[in-house]
């Protein structure tokens, strides 16, 4: 490996870095402040060899798919010790991380370095579901405290569902404040989660929220903060929905701001909104429109069978999304200036109906909790 005295030009020295395995990346990032900054820098993970940006998961199979200069799509294995045969139920992507949600438990596995770590779900409530995955940064340690959401849905409109955190750091298992679904006791109903797992930004947890006292439904983020362990309102959205098929998926934008796509179902049309300043918790959040799309052949995005949203990101002046058709192939939509520039089926993917997410390689490692820690020393201590 090349040493600062070799003096290659930086641009070099950036392109040969973009070919060495992610692996090695996290051995190297001791070499300098330079690279180690670069190893942070979204350019530099966006542009490198290896890097992928959507997850396609079926019954029996993981991959990942590839966008540029080609669409590239790779089989995943998701390495747990004595579950490598196991594919998960649920696949969440949420931060650097996706979650995998297992039959008794769940793994946190970051696929780019292909590690994950597994825990069980806590012994009462054997029918949690893993949600999200944030931290607690207002402790007095410089080490973010990350914490693990589980939920229990409700069955009937007379239970609650039922929230807990995992904190890794006690290792200790808390209920949080229970959403009901029978309304309060003035009749009024209580807001309801439109969507299926959280988004995380800088450590707090994020849901498209609505209440459908109002028409158009009032919709609006909730957010989770793990300091606090409360649920709270955060903002309202800029629209509300007129059609229980429009797509409405909120995800991260230039990684401190949020992006939200909506698609309404009987004009195809397609709009991208972003908030205007940076996520702080403190300003009001301003959300101003991005990208419009109104072009005759949009697909419809949001799936026929599942109701299930789209994914997608957006890069530069392109809008670039994962969905299913009809017939439930995978299909990788690329736009731009008002109009539908590419279109691609997945045809690798031979399953139908995958589940899919968004994902943004990164070098974060995996947290472990106090208990998994005490087992690795004594694994070393033992060697």
């Amino acid at each position: 490996m090349m040493t600062h005295g070799d003096n290659l030009p930086w641009e070099l020295t950036e392109e040969i870095l973009s070919c060495v395995p992610p692996k090695s990346l996290v051995r190297f990032r001791a070499v300098s402040k330079q690279w180690n900054a670069l190893f942070h820098d979204k350019t530099f993970i966006n542009n490198h060899k290896s890097t992928f940006r959507f997850i396609l998961k079926t019954k029996s199979k993981i991959y990942s798919v590839s966008i540029d200069p080609k669409i590239v799509v790779r089989e995943l294995t998701l390495d747990i010790p004595g579950l490598e045969s196991q594919i998960p139920n649920d696949v969440v992507d949420c931060d650097a991380f996706l979650l995998c949600g297992m039959d008794k438990g769940a793994a946190v596995w970051n696929p780019w370095l292909n590690r994950a770590t597994w825990f069980e779900a806590e012994v009462s409530q054997p029918k949690l579901r893993i949600d999200g995955i944030g931290y607690d940064s207002n402790k007095r340690s410089h080490e973010n405290v990350y914490k693990t959401v589980w939920y229990r849905p409700r069955i009937s409109v007379l239970e609650h569902t039922t929230w807990k955190i995992h904190d890794y750091a006690s290792d200790a298992w808390n209920e949080v404040v229970s959403e009901s679904g029978g309304g309060d006791e003035q009749g009024r109903k209580r807001p309801t989660l439109h969507s299926k797992s959280s988004v995380s930004l800088n450590g707090t947890l994020y849901w498209v929220t609505y209440v459908e006292e109002t028409d158009p439904a009032s919709y609006f983020l909730s957010k989770l903060d793990l300091s606090t362990e409360k649920f709270l309102r955060f903002c309202d959205l800029p629209f509300g929905m007129n059609h229980p098929r429009n797509a409405l998926v909120l995800r991260v934008f230039k990684g401190d701001r949020f992006s939200l796509l909506t698609q309404c179902y009987v004009t195809k049309k397609i709009e991208v909104w972003v908030t205007k300043n940076k996520i702080n918790h403190e300003d009001d959040v301003v959300w101003m429109s991005l990208m419009t799309f109104s072009d005759p052949d949009l697909p419809s995005l949001v799936e026929t069978i599942s109701y299930s949203q789209p994914s997608y990101f957006v890069d530069d002046k392109r809008l670039v999304v994962c969905s299913c058709d009809e017939n439930g192939r995978a299909w990788v939509y690329v736009m731009g200036e008002n109009k539908l520039i590419s279109k691609t089926r997945i045809d690798s993917v031979v399953d139908k109906w995958p589940t899919h997410c968004t994902y943004f390689p990164s070098l974060a490692p995996i947290p472990r909790s106090q208990r998994q820690k005490r087992k690795r020393d004594e694994s070393e201590e033992e060697a």
